[in-house]
């Protein structure tokens, strides 16, 4: 089984952004994951990718960060207040078509 590593990196720009920010979860990039009564290896139901209402993507996974930012490669960073999380490589490519081509 292959997997994608992400490294969730919060407001490219100022690279801050509120934890009390009003975050509204807009629409799910891809199918469901438990469509047709599938099941997932996580304990709540993970992982998922959802669109939120600003523009920016939530995306939802096991938590490896432990285990990978030793890894990083050297251009590759995860700050404090970020989290790197595995999702399988097929949910990925089933929400490619959900994804925008431009930003």
């Amino acid at each position: 089984m292959c997997y994608f590593v992400l490294a969730i990196f919060s407001g490219l720009l100022n690279c801050r952004v509120s934890m009390n920010t009003n975050l509204t979860f807009l629409k799910r990039i891809g199918p469901d994951p438990h469509e047709n009564g599938a099941k997932s290896a996580a304990c709540r139901g993970c992982p998922d990718i959802w669109q939120l209402a600003d523009g920016d993507f939530a995306v939802i996974g096991i938590d490896i960060t432990d285990a990978a930012t030793a890894k990083l490669p050297p251009t590759a960073g995860c700050g404090p207040d970020e989290r790197i999380v595995r999702l399988p490589r097929n949910l990925l490519v089933n929400a490619k078509r959900d994804i925008p081509d431009r930003v």
